[in-house]
């Protein structure tokens, strides 16, 4: 079983399966095609958490693949350039690339094929070509005459003959084919550990290293704010860097054990938007009423908010997690919720850190509008934007005939948000955006450090054996969603695809994670589809409440496996390219 956003890479990772491949070697392969076909979604230089569970053991494990602050990246060195905000945009946002580390490292340890055979649909689509997505196409015209006047090394590929591609329209990346051919020709002989080893030191210590390292240290480029900047990031950065396996963190919720990364991403938020759920009989309340919106949104709130107080990447910033997952701190949040919707940013203050949550809760903004929109993704574009149409993210699901299972949500690399190295086919990331430049925060910027991504996937295990994969796009409404599909899917009685295909909303009441980090206290965004009578409730009980349009929010997309080695799977109509696949 195979689920996607998007078609392509569903239908590459059954390849595998049907050539005799793993989960492993699927989900690989489906993330490579996800780097050509959704190129406005993610890129080779962007990051990746990976939660998967071998075939076989109780317990899951992550695999990180975000990629840390360069050497330089340090706050004086922002100061110095007079910024007080990370851009949202350039070079000058890049950490260390992550994903193509992580998903060759996942290949060699746990998959079975060959590199050639997992790269080969990849490297066919972007030599030979695919029909552009009308997504893709739209972004890429969105920033055309910025990449014209700005980020002239971006021209060849992503407008090809001086216009940007057509929807539907044939598309290539033959510069990016040409990386894929260098990186699998690094291989040489011995065993297959050890090529694709040299296939990893190819990126981060040889000709990809290099050319990054020429392109970021050359001429200034302009970022979102209209300045420019060189990049900070080094050769020496990538050869120090690499993706590592790690224990994932995880609660019990009615019978199941969810399990999400550790909180240099914010997937702690759905453990606590649960623990704090546990207060309440939610199988005795219809969660597609006002009433369950408004408990949902309520629990959100509160996690969210101690997401700003106390989420930092762990090997830097002490975070009280035992306390912040405890069944007792779950209750005392719970007593919060009150009939009336909060329009407070309210983190827990947990003794030995009241300090810190107060400075925390210091870096709260409240914007004056929506800056373009209610975006639902990740609004980290190149500047002087006409529509300022949001990034996004991708995500897949893959479990195989014995019970391998993959959940991933690859991301950044975007053309519209950094400019093509031209030698490579591909843009670096701007992940550091989601640093806070003042000392003393759990998100402060440090070298090394990893910036506290909102990229979350998702496993549980059910307590009979079942096992859950799922996630989506989305910026900070990632775990939000992935919530309501949960609580559906265990107390609404609902499929995965009848969770998905239900109503969504979310909340903005926290400050965004992306540039310029805008809070919207009290609001929640409803899509249309819930009518006119829910949406009156929510404004009754002290939400403001602003519609989008149906099948607008989320992007879900989830794979199961029953204790009978039934496999299901689910995916999004919101996207018409997601898709699940499965025989």
């Amino acid at each position: 079983m195979a689920s996607s956003t998007h078609w392509i890479a569903s239908q590459t990772a059954m390849a595998m399966l049907e050539r005799g491949g793993n989960a492993f070697d699927g989900a690989v392969a489906a993330a490579f095609a996800l780097l050509v076909v959704e190129p406005h979604l993610c890129g080779p230089a962007g990051e990746v958490p990976i939660l998967f569970r071998p075939a076989g053991e109780d317990e899951p494990q992550v695999l990180c693949g975000q990629g840390v602050a360069p050497r330089a990246a340090t706050i004086e060195a922002f100061a110095r350039l007079g910024l007080d905000m990370v851009p949202g945009s350039g070079l000058i946002a890049a950490v260390t690339p992550g994903a193509f580390d992580a998903w060759m490292k996942l290949l060699r340890d746990y998959g079975t094929l060959e590199p050639t055979t997992v790269l080969e649909p990849a490297m066919g689509y972007a030599l030979q070509g695919f029909p552009m997505s009308a997504g893709a196409a739209a972004a890429l015209a969105d920033v055309a005459d910025a990449l014209r006047t700005h980020w002239t090394s971006s021209l060849p590929v992503w407008l090809p003959g001086g216009r940007p591609p057509e929807a539907g329209g044939w598309f290539r990346n033959p510069v990016l084919a040409e990386t894929w051919r260098r990186l699998l020709g690094a291989q040489g002989y011995g065993s297959r550990e050890t090529r694709i080893d040299r296939m990893r030191r190819a990126w981060s210590q040889g000709f990809v290293a290099e050319a990054i390292d020429r392109f970021a240290s050359a001429a200034p480029l302009m970022d979102a704010s209209g300045r420019p900047h060189k990049g900070l990031i080094t050769g020496q950065d990538m050869a120090e860097w690499e993706a590592t396996y790690e224990t994932p963190v995880s609660i019990d919720y009615a019978g199941w054990r969810i399990y999400k990364t550790a909180t240099w991403g914010q997937g702690p938020v759905l453990l606590q938007t649960l623990s704090i759920l546990k207060a309440f009989d939610l199988d005795k309340i219809d969660l597609e009423t006002a009433e369950g919106v408004h408990l949902i949104l309520e629990a959100l709130k509160l996690a969210f908010a101690d997401r700003e107080a106390y989420y930092g990447d762990p090997k830097f910033v002490d975070v009280p997690l035992e306390t912040l997952l405890s069944d007792a701190y779950g209750r005392e949040r719970a007593a919060l919720v009150a009939p009336t919707a909060s329009s407070v940013i309210r983190p827990g203050l947990i003794r030995g850190f009241e300090d810190q949550a107060r400075r925390a809760l210091g870096q709260v903004r409240e914007a004056s509008d929506l800056s373009g929109g209610i975006g639902v993704g990740e609004p980290t574009m190149i500047h002087l934007q006409p529509t300022r149409r949001p990034g996004d993210t991708v995500h897949l699901d893959v479990i195989d005939r014995w019970g391998n299972v993959v959940s991933a949500t690859p991301s950044g690399g975007w053309p519209q948000s950094s400019p093509m190295v031209p030698e490579l086919g591909f843009a670096l990331n701007t992940r550091a955006q989601m640093f806070w430049l003042e000392d003393g925060l759990p998100g402060s910027l440090a070298p090394g450090k990893r910036p506290r991504t909102t990229l979350t996937p998702t496993l549980a295990r059910g307590p009979d054996g079942r096992w859950l994969s799922c996630g989506t796009p989305g910026g900070d409404q990632q775990d939000q969603w992935q919530a309501a599909l949960i609580l559906r899917y265990l107390h609404g009685g609902k499929t995965l695809q009848q969770a998905i295909d239900q109503p969504l909303f979310h909340s903005l009441h926290f400050p965004s994670s992306f540039f310029p980090r805008e809070a919207l206290p009290g609001l929640a965004v409803v899509e249309e589809s819930y009518g006119s009578e829910l949406i009156a409730d929510l404004r009754r009980r002290g939400h403001e409440v602003q519609t989008t349009a149906a099948w607008t929010a989320g992007r879900l997309t989830a794979a199961l496996r029953e204790p009978d080695g039934v496999l299901r799977g689910a995916a999004t109509p919101r996207l018409m390219q997601a898709y699940a696949v499965g025989r």
